[in-house]
């Protein structure tokens, strides 16, 4: 008889399969997809973000939901505890902009492997099959059971991940084995998730990526609540991308606050330099239509929409554009806005904002503070952090936590 049942083989079910492996416990890790680390393997667009090179008060500060209740799992666990983890596995690791730690490989299949090759070493017992419910035996957990076998258990750690990116399995099953159990799981949205917005401009911009831009978030009473530059994505629906992704996280109340995304396509030049550079370019070009000088400003086919917002004529010659219209155009090159209506669903999001309510789990061992030997670990649990590798260092920590705690059992 397996000692430990993890249910989840993404990156929380599969650090915590090997803890307790470590420990000496046998583990039994049932997975429903046809291989590990699905999702993992699909995070920082195949190149895998695996943590964030920050010590514990660094990362808490990173994470808006429930951070402190990590407090304990992190202080174990930093990024850097993560780094070593990975390098000891035999993959090279990398340190970007914003402490960002990547596979020096840029392959998120190495990281997905050596955790794959450690389970296999340690003689995780591997299972295609999904945790349909929880056996209990006078208030404990006894075992997990699925539509076509029972795995018996003296611990369970549910690491299913939350809602987001259903085609590579996280379809909420941890939500529903802990509120069989008696948990209260906090409702599921969207963070880090594409913004729709109905502005047209978006969709007459489709597939126009913008990279070293500012892009700057606004609530309603104008309060700058992100700042960041980097690379933005128009839809047909709204705005994505990176820049965007990290703006939603922290856009946390759609019930009573409006928020707006202001981009500065030029950030490198203040409002004066830009002029001294659009004088140059009109002096240049003087004979040219407006449009055709606009060419080497922003690319192409945000040009009709720059000649609307700005509201000079595009046939307009370079040597006639006035003082005023002038001003114009640096206020929309400088101040790029676009009103957002909402989030994008959870399908679409890269993390679950949501899930089992912290208060009801022990901070230090992932334990349920409701069912002996229930242990959860990962997107399951109801925190969420800004993009950077910061939630998969949650993963790490709290994986790591709930296996070493449910192999002492």
């Amino acid at each position: 008889m397996s000692e430990v049942v993890v249910a989840g083989g993404g990156a929380a079910g599969m650090m915590a399969a090997i803890s307790a492996a470590r420990k000496g416990a046998g583990v039994t890790l049932l997975e429903p997809n046809e291989r590990l680390g699905k999702k993992l393997n699909i995070t920082g667009k195949g190149r895998c973000n695996v943590t964030n090179d920050s010590a514990c008060d660094e990362l808490i500060a990173h994470v808006p939901r429930n951070g402190k209740f990590l407090y304990s799992a992190f202080s174990r666990w930093e990024g850097r505890d993560t780094m070593a983890f990975f390098e000891d596995l035999g993959v090279p690791l990398k340190v970007e902009r914003g402490k960002r730690v990547y596979p020096v490989s840029d392959r998120a299949f190495d990281v997905s492997g050596a955790l794959e090759k450690e389970l296999k070493r340690l003689r995780v017992r591997l299972v295609s099959d999904r945790a349909a419910a929880l056996v209990l035996k006078d208030g404990r957990v006894a075992g997990v059971k699925s539509g076509r076998a029972s795995y018996p258990a003296v611990a369970v750690v549910v690491a299913t991940g939350g809602v987001s990116y259903p085609a590579t399995g996280s379809t909420g099953d941890g939500y529903r084995l802990a509120k069989q159990v008696g948990h209260t799981v906090v409702p599921p949205r969207g963070s880090l998730v594409p913004l729709a917005s109905d502005d047209p401009d978006c969709a007459a911009m489709q597939g126009l990526s913008l990279r070293n831009v500012t892009l700057t978030a606004r609530n309603q009473k104008n309060k700058i609540i992100y700042e960041e530059l980097g690379e933005l994505l128009f839809t047909h629906f709204g705005v994505s991308g990176p820049l965007v992704l990290s703006a939603s996280a922290h856009m946390r109340d759609w019930e009573k606050d409006r928020y707006r995304l202001i981009v500065d396509l030029k950030p490198a030049l203040d409002e004066k330099k830009l002029d001294e550079r659009l004088l140059r370019d009109f002096a240049e070009r003087s004979n040219q239509d407006f449009d055709n000088v606009l060419g080497g400003l922003v690319p192409r086919s945000m040009i009709p929409v720059m000649v609307r917002r700005t509201g000079i004529p595009a046939d307009t010659k370079a040597n006639s554009v006035t003082r005023e219209q002038r001003r114009a155009l640096i206020k929309t090159l400088k101040a790029f806005e676009i009103a957002v209506t909402g989030p994008r669903g959870v399908e679409e999001a890269i993390v679950t904002s949501g899930g089992v309510k912290v208060g009801e789990v022990d901070p230090g061992t992932m334990a349920s503070k409701l069912v002996e030997g229930l242990y959860f670990a990962g997107e399951v649990l109801d925190v969420d952090a800004y993009t950077g590798g910061f939630n998969l260092q949650i993963a790490w920590a709290t994986g790591k936590a709930a296996g070493e705690a449910a192999a002492e059992r």
